[in-house]
């Protein structure tokens, strides 16, 4: 396993990892930015995997800073373990790798929420996200007509970029009522070009005759070897399938999603502080006021410590790197606290906007009600609703317990996809808060790691063999 060594690692290369790689690096620190994607942007600046594709001129300018940067950009890395003080494995294109530093800046992002319904297994059916990538980086789409649902802006944006793209889109499904949009309206005010953003997605699909379904979500999925139908329910402000309104409509596909879950797994394994967000309606790190974590050495940015959105996220990137190139004694007080202030300001300006639309995609109580008994929750261990819940009358009360009792988590995904499901049913099993049901204990690999990347050359003549002397 080789090995390298810098003053600062910074992981994940999306606005808020790369702005602070840039930072700390423009001040002197020898800086390592690893990211598992092929080019830096992350999943808002995503960079097209084709010749002929245009990304955003946002990505193509960081992508263009990076490259003039002293930054040691690291693409192609897969994380799978996290040592303190800081030692980072990765899978690199030539094998493990190592790296080094007394500093670590985590800009990981977030995860998608699906809470799945009956036949969420049916192929076809993708999250927004996904979705997202196809588009965005590949310049494809499902095949056939598309139901798009879910809440959020990621509905909007998928549904007219499928739309943009030529595919037909059956419907659009949202599980929020106009008024919550238009709550947020003040917010969204102080920034033009977003809002001009989502009037423009909303004016695609309107023109292509979409119909869009607000206070509506999915209750099953139907098809044999690939998707031929979606049933449709209204629900009430609880976001509880109402049992009338009922509407099935014929589709070939689904890009579906219920929000974002700030990535947390390698802060916590490092032992980091959480808290409980209402926003995101998860655990994030605790970080002060210029990104420091409650570890020595942690600074953390972006969408991962709370959901703000893409130009938050570069801000508090940038604040991270002016932190830790402070820390590492590469600028004096003075210089770091007025570089520091207009900062901190754009940071908060740009959060109070991203929080805003983040509050609109705050899970409610009712939604896992689309949850049936024999739903798949867990789709690496295939573990269903009713598994959970005998797991729950059997006696297991946290999420740990339940992990042990059916599995769930233990898969490829290491419960990023299925954990705040499964952890949901456990606490409505037990009537307690979401919190009240711990968090997943997180161990390595991250990811999965091919056996023979760790042994390398290692083989069965290699084992040590004891010499036996007869007595």
């Amino acid at each position: 396993m080789s090995g390298r060594d810098f003053d600062l690692l910074v992981v994940g290369a999306g606005p808020a990892g790369a702005a602070a790689a840039l930072e700390a690096a423009g001040r002197g620190l020898k800086v390592g930015l690893v990211d598992e994607n092929a080019a830096a942007g992350g999943q808002v600046h995503r960079a097209p995997a084709h010749p002929g594709l245009n990304g955003t001129a946002e990505g193509a300018a960081l992508r263009a800073r990076l490259a003039a940067s002293a930054v040691v950009h690291l693409p192609g890395r897969s994380v799978w373990h996290v040592a303190p003080g800081f030692s980072v494995s990765c899978l690199s294109p030539g094998g493990s790798e190592r790296l080094s530093a007394p500093r670590l800046v985590l800009a990981t992002g977030t995860v998608e929420r699906i809470v799945p319904v009956p036949g969420a297994a049916t192929p076809g059916v993708i999250g927004l996200a996904a979705a997202t990538i196809l588009l965005k980086a590949h310049g494809t789409h499902p095949a056939g007509p598309t139901v798009v649902a879910g809440v959020g802006p990621l509905v909007y944006a998928v549904a007219a970029g499928l739309v943009g793209a030529g595919a037909a889109v059956a419907a659009v499904a949202d599980l929020a009522a106009p008024g919550d949009w238009l709550r947020r309206l003040p917010a969204l005010a102080t920034r033009p070009a977003l809002l001009r953003q989502g009037v423009g997605w909303m004016a695609r699909i309107r023109a292509a005759r979409v119909p869009i379904l607000f206070r509506h979500t999915i209750v099953s999925i139907t098809g044999e070897d690939r998707v031929a139908a979606v049933r449709l329910a209204p629900v009430d402000a609880g976001w509880r399938p109402r049992p009338d309104g009922h509407r099935t409509v014929t589709a070939s596909a689904v890009a579906m999603g219920h929000g974002l879950i700030p990535a947390t797994d390698i802060a916590a394994a490092l032992g980091a502080a959480l808290r409980d967000d209402a926003d995101s309606g998860s655990r994030v790190p605790v970080t002060d006021a210029v990104q420091r974590s409650s570890v020595e050495g942690l600074y953390l940015a972006g969408d991962g410590t709370g959901l703000a959105g893409a130009e938050a996220a570069a801000q508090a990137g940038r604040l991270a790197g002016l932190t830790a190139a402070h820390d590492a004694g590469a600028l004096d007080d003075a210089t770091f606290h007025r570089a520091a202030r207009p900062l901190r300001r754009a940071r908060d300006r740009a959060a109070r906007v991203g929080r805003a639309v983040a509050a609109a995609m705050a899970p409610r109580p009712g939604l896992l009600g689309q949850v049936t008994g024999d739903t798949v929750v867990c789709r690496c261990e295939d573990v269903d609703r009713a598994a959970i819940e005998a797991a729950a009358a059997a006696g297991a009360r946290d999420v740990n317990q339940l992990k042990s009792a059916t599995r769930c988590g233990m898969g490829p995904c290491q419960g990023r996809l299925c954990g705040e499901v499964a952890a949901g049913i456990l606490a409505a099993c037990h009537g307690v808060d979401r919190g009240a049901v711990g968090r997943w204990t997180v161990r390595p690999p991250l990811r999965p790691v091919p056996m023979e990347t760790l042994l390398g050359d290692f083989g069965y003549a290699d084992i040590p063999k004891p010499t036996f002397e007869p007595r």
